[in-house]
């Protein structure tokens, strides 16, 4: 056998299996009432519009629905009306819950609660096809079933009953009743007969009493919920678990259930055309409509829905093995709702302000050698401008301007500085200058013999020419003297001067 015929052979067998386990409970359903049967909340409202049945030739609505007079129907009714005044606890139960008899009624008024939907659905279609001869715009514009059929219990032929119609207010929304009565003026339909009249009237009132006789079933239902399913009631309240019980067909189908089926539960599916979808929830049941979820703001909504539909789940597979009767299960997964639902509301945390850290500025590699060495001397300070910098403390300084500009030469030339002679630099290089060089420089820049008005850059006016009054004219050197002093001066009190060691005379 090759790959693609083995492929085949496992389809067909999972399709095999998938037929056997598509009605699990429909044999048990049929012993003790449970089974669903293969009916939906939608009923016939699956039915494409080319398959579905026309009932316009019908002769009466009780040839096509005939639960209300079904011998089923009447006898749950009357075993409701017996119980309902009884007020019954767990303790009352001896042996399996199944068992007994109340149990029994409540699944069968449970299933019974699924068959009156899908009749609804067949009375409204037949109702639709009856008037659609009188007012066919009326479909599209009143897509409820049960309104439709309230609508047209209340116009019937006088369509101007439309206007100042209080009946028709509390059915229908302000807006749409004056669309229907602006489309209702502009109708194309023709008058109805009495015996279609008499049809449709019959057919109103045949599916507002099953609408209340499941209303009824429901409250039934209700007050039963703290015997039958303690715990999903304590998670959604007794109306709402009531309802999703009721269309799962029991609770035995509502355990086997998982919890993304059972938060569609309850769905409706509405043709709005023309209408708008803004104020349409898609894929929201029951639970999404209860109490507790409903309490939460818009957009946490559907997310608590998953989570209520997840424990709903739980509650109902303790209650169908009849753990846990006086509902500590559900007790503690309300809390466990109820704890995470403050979790998703509470604000979030306060971002704390930190501090930037500290720089990762490592010491930096200085460069060495003589042109660092050089350009440093050239840029640092000198001792004189540090001098000039320092001040004394408690000291008035005197403006060296001045002219009250505030700069003063701070502790330069004033004793006590420390300093007699300060460090020759050189003006070019801005480097500091050895003796010796000083020395050599000293010499150089020395005259000797005539002063000239190049090299001294005199005015011009210094002769060698001296008037006397004994010889008169007598050539002199007018620089002999000058010589002399700073001869002198370069001697005794030259930068470059140092102290002498002198010898003793023997003689001395």
């Amino acid at each position: 056998m090759s790959l693609a015929d083995e492929l085949l052979a496992d389809l067909e067998e999972a399709a095999d299996e998938g037929e056997e386990g598509l009605y699990p409970d429909e044999e048990e359903g049929d012993s003790d009432g449970e089974g669903i049967q293969g009916r939906t909340q939608a009923g016939l409202e699956d039915i494409p519009e080319e398959m579905e049945v026309d009932y316009s030739k019908a002769e009466s609505v009780a040839s096509i629905a005939k639960l209300r007079n079904s011998k089923q129907f009447s006898d749950i009714m009357d075993k409701i009306s017996e119980y309902v005044g009884k007020q019954r606890k767990n303790s009352d139960v001896s042996g399996p819950v199944e068992a007994d008899p109340e149990y029994r009624l409540i699944v069968a008024a449970n299933n019974l609660t699924v068959e009156i939907d899908n009749e609804l659905n067949i009375i409204h279609k037949f109702t639709r096809d009856k008037y659609s001869k009188r007012f066919p715009e009326l479909e599209s514009l009143v897509p409820d079933a049960l309104d439709y059929i309230r609508t047209v219990k209340e116009l019937g032929n006088n369509l101007d009953k439309c206007k100042n119609n209080e009946t028709l207010q509390q059915i229908l929304t302000n807006a749409t009743i004056m669309v229907v009565s602006v489309t209702a003026s502009t109708t194309q339909g023709c008058l109805l007969s009495e015996d279609e009249l008499k049809q449709l009237e019959e057919a109103c009132d045949m599916a507002l009493e099953l609408n209340q006789s499941k209303h009824r079933i429901y409250e039934y239902v209700e007050s039963r919920m703290s015997f039958i399913a303690p715990n999903l009631s304590i998670i959604v309240g007794a109306s709402t678990a009531a309802k999703i019980m009721g269309i799962a067909g029991g609770l035995t189908n509502l355990s086997k259930m998982p919890a993304c089926n059972l938060m569609l539960l309850g769905a409706q599916r509405r043709t709005l055309s023309g209408f708008s979808s803004t104020s349409l929830l898609p894929h929201t049941g029951f639970i999404y409509h209860c109490d507790v979820v409903q309490s939460l703001p818009p957009d946490l909504r559907r997310k608590a829905a998953r989570l209520v539909a997840a424990k709903c789940t739980l509650a109902s597979r303790v209650d169908s093995f009849h753990e846990s009767s006086d509902g500590k299960v559900g007790y503690d997964l309300k809390e466990e709702i109820e704890r995470k639902f403050d979790k998703w509301q509470e604000p979030p945390p306060v971002k704390q302000v930190k501090p930037l850290p500290a720089p990762l500025d490592g010491q930096r590699k200085k460069r060495g050698g003589r042109r660092y060495r050089k350009m440093k001397e050239r840029l640092g300070l000198t001792e004189i401008r540090k001098h000039a910098n320092r001040m004394t403390f408690a000291e008035i300084e005197d403006d060296a301007y001045q002219e009250d500009l505030g700069f003063s030469l701070g502790q330069l030339g004033k004793s006590g500085s420390g300093r007699v002679r300060q460090a020759q630099v050189n003006e070019a290089t801005k480097a500091r200058i050895s003796k010796s060089l000083q020395r050599t420089l000293q010499k150089q820049s020395m005259t000797y013999g005539g002063k000239s008005t190049v090299r001294d850059r005199s005015s011009g006016t210094s002769s060698s020419v001296a008037f006397t009054p004994l010889q008169g004219l007598e050539i002199v050197n007018p620089q002999a003297a000058e010589k002399k002093v700073a001869e002198a001066n370069q001697k005794y009190f030259s930068n470059m001067a140092e102290f002498l060691k002198v010898k003793k005379d023997a003689k001395m």
